[in-house]
């Protein structure tokens, strides 16, 4: 009995030894993977910038997550596999609109469209259809461009070429916007932040006769003032054939796999391919001028892909697109960043990047540089309302895995006739097929002629969305979550969704019939100096000074403080807020 005691004592002895041991090993692993996680959290920590960095915008179009170094490897793109190699990619940023007025608003302003009027595709544009009347979003007085906030701490600001913010930018917001914008315009060793915007990409490189616009050689040619760029587009023959039309090009479930949409994804990534050698020709540019080393690349796409059931949509197909930073001397090079990014992030970290701490009205969070947010994001939103002549009111949230949707109007079908869009052939052929009744299960839900009030996606086991988790009781309290977030986000940005275009016009004008003008600017010359005031709230203020011996500079400086003015000069003067018609150009010659 006593030998049976002490073996049972030995048993549970070592038993007990066993188990601490695993538990001590579990122990040492979860330190060391806490240990890893706090070091990548960290990592940004240890990058080395100079005090007044370089930045460089490269901006595609329409663009999904469709190059190798993203997981897409249909073609090469051997200039952006590159920038991926030497820099750190983001699979996880998100528009917060599937189209790319909308969405351009948000990065240049660090606010949520549906909070200042700019949710609605083309403001400017589609009145007949609509009987609306032309307007432009109205921010809040203090909203400014990020880029005009850097010009004012003496950075070369210039956008090649498109701008799209469903407002008319100010005098001040750009050194240059044009199709001649580049950084050695600037002034010797001037810092500079400059956008390169690539419209190869665009949903209308599908529209068929197919052919390259001309002008999208441009980068090829920027800075260039005199070359001169002819009109309309490239025939298919002169069209560069930098892939095979034979490729097994990958096509998502929610597309019928025939000739005319293998056709469109065959312009899809060659035009793809073509974007990649213009990005290649303008990083050339910055390593021809010495100044690779010293700049922070930026490189995305300003909202999701071009094809049918992605543009326009709030689905990942819409909103998701790749960004890749590459940071002066490949720090962090081959990092993957699998954080939740937003546009509305893109204007606070810009300034965080150059030592400027954003200001509190902005709505997104810094994720790099002195001012980067304490903790990551946990979700992003986006919005989905009219899109040219076509309707709708739809929101959507989204965390690391799941997507949730809410429809304001349910009654209303997911597919909407756009003329636009209409272009496409693989949008023709879908039409084609659903009168036909020939596309599948799967093809044809988005032509439901209703919609669910909620959707609820698990984005991780279902990518495309096509498997609504909404009523499934195992998914109650991750839609209550979700749910709850929206309700916070619309309250906490004064969204409101589903509400007539014409009443938010109203809004933004405050009740008149007109668009607000910005009050022309005065000026006060004393003692050799000049004074500018606008009663504006909020107006930005541009002046040029004419002096007797030099011509009119083409650049309007922003007035900050009273300037120095000689006697005989002339003070060419106009204000602007964000929103309103700019105020008339006031001109003066100082008298004393």
């Amino acid at each position: 009995m006593n030998k049976l005691r002490m073996r049972n004592k030995s048993r549970l002895y070592t038993a007990t030894k066993t188990v601490i041991t695993c538990l001590l090993f579990v122990f040492l692993m979860a330190c060391q993977q806490g240990t890893q996680t706090e070091k990548d959290s960290d990592s940004y920590a240890e990058l080395e910038l100079q005090e007044r960095p370089n930045i460089l915008w490269l901006v595609t179009e329409d663009m999904g997550p469709y190059i190798p170094a993203f997981g897409d490897s249909t073609i090469e793109t051997p200039n952006l596999s590159r920038l991926a190699e030497e820099g750190v990619i983001y699979p996880n940023l998100y528009s917060v609109s599937g189209v790319c007025a909308p969405s351009r608003s948000a990065i240049a302003t660090g606010m949520y469209p549906s909070s200042i009027g700019s949710s609605h595709m083309r403001t400017g544009s589609n009145t007949a259809q609509t009987g609306l009347r032309k307007y432009e979003a109205v921010p809040p007085s203090q909203v400014k461009m990020v880029s005009e906030l850097l010009r004012k701490q003496g950075y070369y600001c210039s956008n090649n070429y498109k701008e799209d913010y469903q407002f008319r930018a100010p005098v001040t917001a750009w050194n240059e916007s044009s199709k001649y914008g580049h950084w050695r315009n600037r002034e010797k060793d001037q810092p500079f932040f400059s956008v390169f915007n690539f419209t190869e990409t665009h949903e209308s490189g599908l529209f068929d006769p197919y052919g390259f616009r001309h002008i999208e050689t441009r980068h090829y040619h920027a800075g260039d003032t005199s070359y001169h760029w002819k009109s309309g587009r490239m025939t298919e023959q002169e069209t560069y054939k930098n892939i095979s039309k034979d490729i097994n090009f990958p096509i998502p479930p929610y597309l019928p796999d025939n000739d005319i949409v293998r056709r469109d994804l065959w312009k899809m990534y060659n035009n793809i391919s073509e974007m990649d050698k213009q990005v290649g020709a303008v990083l050339k540019q910055l390593e021809e001028d010495g100044l690779l080393e010293n700049t922070i690349i930026f490189f995305y796409g300003d909202h999701g892909g071009p094809l049918p059931r992605q543009k326009r949509l709030i689905y990942d197909s819409g909103l998701n697109t790749p960004m890749i930073i590459r940071f002066p001397k490949k720090q962090l090079a081959g990092k993957k960043d699998e954080q939740l990014l937003s546009f509305v992030d893109f204007a606070p970290t810009l300034l965080s990047l150059v030592g400027i701490k954003p200001p509190e009205h902005i709505q997104g969070q810094a994720f790099l540089g002195n001012y980067e947010a304490d903790s990551k994001r946990k979700y992003i939103h986006a919005a989905a309302d009219r899109f040219d002549e076509v309707t709708d009111a739809i929101r959507a949230v989204r965390d690391q895995r799941f997507k949730y949707i809410r429809n304001y109007r349910p009654k209303q079908g997911y597919y909407l006739p756009l003329a636009y869009r209409e272009k496409i052939p693989t949008m023709q052929e879908l039409l084609r097929m659903r009168n036909e009744g020939t596309l599948d299960e799967v093809q044809m839900q988005w032509f439901r002629e209703s919609k669910s009030v909620e959707e609820l996606y698990d984005c991780q086991e279902d990518p495309h969305e096509l498997k609504n988790l909404a009523s499934n009781p195992a998914f109650k309290s991750k839609l209550k979550e979700l749910s709850n977030e929206m309700d916070r986000w619309i309250t906490e940005i004064g969204d409101q969704p589903n509400l007539p275009e014409a009443k938010l016009i109203e809004q933004l004008w405050q009740g008149s019939e007109k668009q607000p003008v910005t009050s022309a600017p005065v000026i006060i010359q004393s003692g050799g100096k000049c004074s500018i005031a606008c009663t504006t709230e909020g107006a930005s203020i541009g002046y040029k000074i004419m002096s007797k011996d030099v011509n009119t500079s083409t650049v309007w400086s922003i007035y900050q403080e009273p300037i120095n003015c000689s006697v005989g000069d002339t003070l060419i003067v106009k204000a602007h807020r964000i929103g309103y018609k700019a105020s008339t150009i006031v001109k003066t010659i100082v008298q004393e």
